[in-house]
C-alpha cells in the first residue's frame, strides 16, 4: 500500500472512510475499475490486503448476478440492499484488518536472552618491546697508531681477557726501553748517595732528592708499559663479536670505534606502559596482587620458550607519549635472541570473579557501550501470576460475556473464532517471522515443548556499562551489569528501552562456548 496510519489515525478517520465508501457505492463518486480503489490515496487503510477487497468485490458481483435473475420487484430490492451489503461486506474486511493490525502492535518480540557470569579470567595485555642485550659495549682504540693485527671474526664468541686487536707497538716499545734506562741510572745515583750519606760525606737531605729521582724514573716506566699495553685489545667480559669497523692496516687514531661486544646470557626487553596502566601495576605490587606471568612473541609469532620477569622500571614518564619504561628480563642460554630484536611482550593477569558478557550484546552509542537488562513484568501487568489461575480467569471472563450478550452471538457467523485470550507466561505468541515458523515446523514435540518452556517475559532497560577489558568476543566489565543479570543476546537492534518483550533464555556458558560474533 501506499500509505500506513498509526492505530488512533486509523480510527480517527474510519467515519470519514465509510461516507466516502457509501458515495463511490451509490454512484455518486465515480472510479474506473477496481484499481482506483487500491490506488486512491484518500480510500488506503492500513494493512488491508488486496485479496480480503477483491473478496468484497466479488460479492458485489455475485448481488448484481442475483438482480438480474430476479423479477422487477426484487431488482428494486436488491438495487436498494446491494450497496449496502457491499458496504457490510467491506467494514467486516475493514475490522478483520484492524483487529489483525492490533494484534500486530500488541505483540511482543521474540528475542534471545542470556546473563552476565562471573568467572576467574586470565586478561591478556600487549606490549611492543625493544630487546637489549644485559652488556652492550662499543670497544674503541686506546692508542693511535696502525692496526696491525685482527685476531677475532665478526659473530665470534670471546672469553674474558682474549686480545682482539693489536695496534703496531714499535713506538711504545721504544719509549719503553727508554724510560727503563733511565730508571736504572736513577737508580745507581740513589745507591751512591747512600753510600756517601753512610760515610758522613753527604747529608740526609741528598739522599732523600736521589730517591725522588728513582721513584720519578720507576713512574715512567710504568707509564710507558701502560701505552704499550693499550696497544693491545682485550675482551672485557665474556660475549659475541659484532661488525668490525676497521680493518688490517688501518690507521686508528684514539676512540676510533673498531667493534661492539654482547653478553647475550641474559636480555632486557624494554615496553612502553602507559601513566594509568603504571599506576594500576603500583596499587598491585602494594596489595601484592602483582602475580603477572611474562612472555615473549618473537617476530615469527612463535612465543619465547622461558617466561620472564619484571625487574625494572624507569625514574621518568616521557611527557610527548605519557608513557614509562618497563623492563622484563629473559635468559638466554641458547643465545637465539640478540640485541636489537623487536618483539611483543604479553602479561598475563588472572582476574578473580570478572563480570563476562558477550561483545554481540552489547551496542554503542557516541562512543560509550550499552546493554539492554531484562527486568521481570511487574505484578499488575500478569507477571508472576500461576498459569491455571489466568486461565481460569479468561475462561469466567468469557462465559459472563456469552451469558450476556446470547442474541449478538446468534448473529456471528459460525466459522469465525473464538477471541484470542491474552497470552500465558511461558506461551508464545503467534507472529508473523515466517523464518522462525519455519524453524519451529521443523522441530519434534519434544524440541517444542522445550522451546515453550524456555520462553518467558521481561521488560527490556538501556543500561551503559563500562568495560575493563576486551578479548576476542567477550568483554569483561568494570561496572554498570552484575553477575547473574539478564540481558539481551540476540535482537538488540529489534527493541528499545521500555519495550515488552518475550525471550527464551539461553544458558550462558553455552553462549561463551560458542562465541563467533563480534557486537553490533
Amino acid at each position: 500500500m501506499q500509505e500506513v496510519f498509526n492505530m488512533p489515525n486509523f480510527f480517527c478517520k474510519a467515519t470519514m472512510r465509510l461516507e466516502l465508501l457509501k458515495s463511490i457505492l451509490m454512484g455518486r463518486h465515480p472510479f474506473h475499475g477496481h484499481a482506483s480503489i487500491f490506488k486512491c490515496r484518500s480510500f488506503c487503510l492500513p494493512e488491508v490486503r488486496q485479496s480480503n477487497c477483491l473478496k468484497a468485490i466479488k460479492m458485489q458481483s455475485r448481488f448484481h448476478q442475483l438482480k438480474r435473475h430476479c423479477s422487477p420487484a426484487c431488482s428494486r430490492t436488491w438495487r436498494s440492499w446491494c450497496p449496502l451489503a457491499f458496504a457490510a461486506a467491506l467494514i467486516v474486511t475493514i475490522a478483520g484488518c484492524a483487529k489483525r493490525l492490533e494484534e500486530h502492535h500488541a505483540e511482543h518480540h521474540l528475542v534471545k536472552v542470556t546473563s552476565a557470569i562471573a568467572k576467574d579470567m586470565q586478561i591478556t595485555e600487549q606490549y611492543v618491546s625493544q630487546i637489549h642485550s644485559c652488556r652492550h659495549i662499543e670497544l674503541r682504540a686506546l692508542e693511535s697508531g696502525y692496526l696491525e693485527e685482527i685476531k677475532i671474526k665478526e659473530g665470534q664468541f670471546v672469553k674474558k681477557g682474549d686480545i682482539l686487536f693489536r695496534v703496531l707497538a714499535t713506538l711504545y716499545q721504544a719509549r719503553l726501553e727508554s724510560d727503563i734506562a733511565e730508571a736504572q741510572l736513577v737508580e745507581i745515583e740513589y745507591k751512591n748517595t747512600k753510600k756517601l750519606f753512610e760515610q758522613k760525606v753527604v747529608s740526609e737531605q741528598e739522599v732523600a732528592l736521589a730517591q725522588a729521582k728513582l721513584a720519578k724514573a720507576n713512574a715512567k716506566v710504568k707509564l710507558a708499559q701502560a701505552e704499550l699495553n693499550f696497544t693491545e685489545v682485550k675482551a672485557p667480559f665474556d660475549g659475541i663479536i659484532d661488525r668490525l669497523r676497521q680493518q688490517q692496516g688501518s690507521l686508528v687514531a684514539e676512540g676510533d670505534i673498531l667493534t661492539t661486544l654482547s653478553d647475550n646470557n641474559v636480555m632486557w626487553a624494554y615496553f612502553n606502559v602507559p601513566e594509568a596502566r603504571y599506576l594500576a601495576y603500583q596499587q598491585e605490587v602494594k596489595d601484592g596482587q602483582a602475580d603477572v606471568k611474562v612472555e615473549l612473541v618473537l617476530a615469527n609469532h612463535t612465543t619465547f620458550p622461558l617466561p620472564g620477569k619484571i625487574t625494572a622500571i624507569e625514574a621518568d614518564f616521557n611527557n610527548t607519549t605519557g608513557n614509562i619504561a618497563f623492563r622484563a628480563d629473559f635468559p638466554n642460554p641458547e643465545q637465539l635472541l640478540r640485541h636489537g630484536q623487536t618483539g611483543t611482550i604479553l602479561l598475563h593477569k588472572t582476574l578473580k570473579d570478572a563480570v563476562v558478557i558477550p561483545q554481540r550484546a552489547t551496542f554503542e552509542i557516541l562512543a560509550k557501550r550499552f546493554v539492554y537488562v531484562v527486568e521481570p513484568v511487574p505484578e499488575g501487568d500478569g507477571e508472576g501470576k500461576d498459569e491455571s489461575e489466568m486461565a481460569d480467569s479468561h475462561h469466567a471472563q468469557a462465559h459472563t460475556e456469552d451469558d450476556d450478550d446470547d442474541e449478538k452471538k446468534d448473529k456471528k457467523p459460525s466459522a469465525k473464532p473464538a477471541p484470542k485470550r491474552p497470552p500465558l507466561p511461558h506461551e508464545k505468541k503467534p507472529h508473523d517471522d515466517k523464518h522462525h515458523d519455519d524453524h519451529l515446523k521443523k522441530l519434534s514435540p519434544e524440541h517444542h515443548a522445550e522451546h515453550h518452556a524456555n520462553t518467558l517475559k521481561g521488560i527490556v532497560r538501556q543500561r551503559e556499562i563500562e568495560i575493563r577489558n576486551e578479548m576476542d568476543d567477550i568483554f569483561i566489565i568494570r561496572s554498570g551489569l552484575k553477575a547473574g543479570e539478564k540481558i539481551v543476546l540476540e535482537g538488540v537492534r529489534q527493541v528499545r528501552d521500555g519495550d515488552e518483550v518475550e525471550f527464551e533464555y539461553i544458558d550462558p556458558v553455552e553462549v561463551l562456548g560458542h562465541l563467533k560474533n563480534k557486537a553490533e
